[in-house]
């Protein structure tokens, strides 16, 4: 990671806060020989000092039976992020730059019982799909249907050990910099630099 003192913080709530809003990661594992990846949501829990991140993958790919080879993995959780031109600095002769947040949860992986990966999709269902009003919601489907899915299926927890982040904001530029190029995020009709604006304002 490109890390720099002023582009990183150890508030473990800032971390987390960014984790719960930012779920959907990449999880990358190994194969012995390759590194894998698969996009997938996953529910950040907090158990005492512990930190965990359940999910589920599909049974049958490159990246499951990884895991199962090697219980090492990194997940990556990605935010918003922009192009920052130095057009609007006060000094514009530089080079431009980009602004992100991310957060990397290295750990070791425990793939699930069928049992616990039925509970980890009726969580996670139940967290998207309010299970009084929904049509969706997972206490209207199926016995039959979910259990014929599920056996395609596999849950996962990961038991983190280490976190990594980089908030890179422009903290590393003046006042006057930072209200420029705030002003030039939000004129953009990029949602992604609108978005770093606002986390820029924070």
């Amino acid at each position: 990671m490109y890390k720099l003192p002023h582009f990183t913080t150890e508030n473990q709530d800032d971390i987390l806060d960014f984790m719960h809003k930012n779920s959907f990661v990449t999880l990358i594992g190994f194969d012995g020989e390759f590194p894998v990846a698969t996009q997938v949501p996953v529910k950040t829990v907090i158990e005492g000092d512990k930190i965990k991140l359940i999910g589920h993958v599909m049974t049958k790919t490159n990246h499951c039976k990884a895991f199962e080879q090697n219980p090492n993995v990194l997940a990556v959780f990605s935010g918003a992020h922009a192009y920052i031109s130095a057009s609007v600095y006060e000094n514009p002769a530089v080079a431009s730059t980009w602004n992100y947040k991310t957060v990397q949860a290295k750990g070791t992986i425990r793939l699930m019982s069928p049992a616990e990966t039925y509970q980890v999709i009726k969580d996670l269902t139940n967290h998207y799909e309010n299970p009084e009003t929904s049509p969706a919601a997972f206490n209207k489907m199926d016995e039959s249907y979910i259990q014929k899915h599920l056996k395609a299926i596999t849950g996962f927890e990961i038991l983190v050990s280490h976190l990594d982040n980089v908030f890179k904001m422009s903290q590393n530029h003046s006042a006057k910099n930072q209200e420029a190029i705030i002003e030039n995020l939000e004129r953009s009709d990029d949602v992604m630099a609108q978005a770093v604006a606002k986390e820029m304002k924070k």
